[in-house]
């Protein structure tokens, strides 16, 4: 049986912005569908401690007062969040999210800032985005919505964490369907370490073609936490 077939953890976050050193959380899901079972979702606001900017409120739709009034404290909210993590990987479950590097660094920085220490990541990450990138060479965009779209995949609400966190977790069993070989068929180990390599080696790729432009672009490509610098 395929990993696929199991219980999978689909997980996301939204934030104050897009920069991922500097964003703070305002909502987070942890959600456990698959195996037959209901789905088990947990999703909370969070008071990040600053103003959201007017174009995050854009994108998600989380207003400052809002996560005030309704929000966990952030130190309550990361352990929290990490404590659902550790149960998932705990039981051999996947933790999935789409460019989930983001995510899990933000949730990185947060802990850093707020209790000391960074993430642990103690089991196999699935990225359908990092999955998608490497064994599907179309043009376009690579947004949650339009790999959802390319891949038939019900996405019913874009930039909630809840719809989010589903719609990863749909997108990597639809994945396992779609690549047996490459994705489906392989353990959690196995195709964890290969994402990490994809990672890097789409980030040398592009790297390398803004170097051919002429332009002073990178990116890291590691995976699926960005290293910490100090003077960060």
């Amino acid at each position: 049986m395929s990993w696929a077939d199991g219980r999978l953890c689909g997980f996301d976050v939204e934030t104050t912005g897009a920069g991922q050193e500097a964003a703070r959380i305002v909502a987070v899901t942890i959600v456990f569908v698959g195996d037959g079972q209901p789905a088990d979702v947990t999703a909370a606001l969070v008071d990040p401690g600053m103003e959201i900017p007017a174009e995050a409120t854009a994108v998600h739709g989380i207003t400052t007062e809002r996560a005030r009034s309704e929000g966990l404290k952030p130190v309550e909210a990361v352990r929290m969040i990490v404590d659902r993590l550790e149960r998932a990987w705990g039981a051999g479950r996947p933790v999935i999210g789409f460019n989930i590097a983001y995510d899990l660094t933000v949730l990185d920085r947060e802990l850093r800032r707020h209790l000391g220490s960074g993430l642990n990541v103690t089991g196999p990450v699935v990225d359908p985005h990092v999955i998608d990138r490497a064994l599907d060479r179309r043009k376009g965009k690579r947004t949650l919505e339009e790999t959802c779209r390319h891949y038939k995949v019900r996405h019913e609400t874009a930039h909630d964490a809840t719809q989010d966190a589903l719609a990863a977790a749909r997108l990597a069993w639809r994945l396992a369907r779609s690549y047996p070989a490459e994705v489906g068929d392989l353990t959690l180990a196995e195709l964890h370490r290969r994402e990490m390599d994809w990672s890097r080696e789409w980030a040398t790729r592009l790297n390398e073609y803004w170097r051919s432009q002429g332009k002073d672009n990178s990116i890291d490509g590691s995976w699926p936490v960005r290293p910490y610098r100090a003077e960060n």
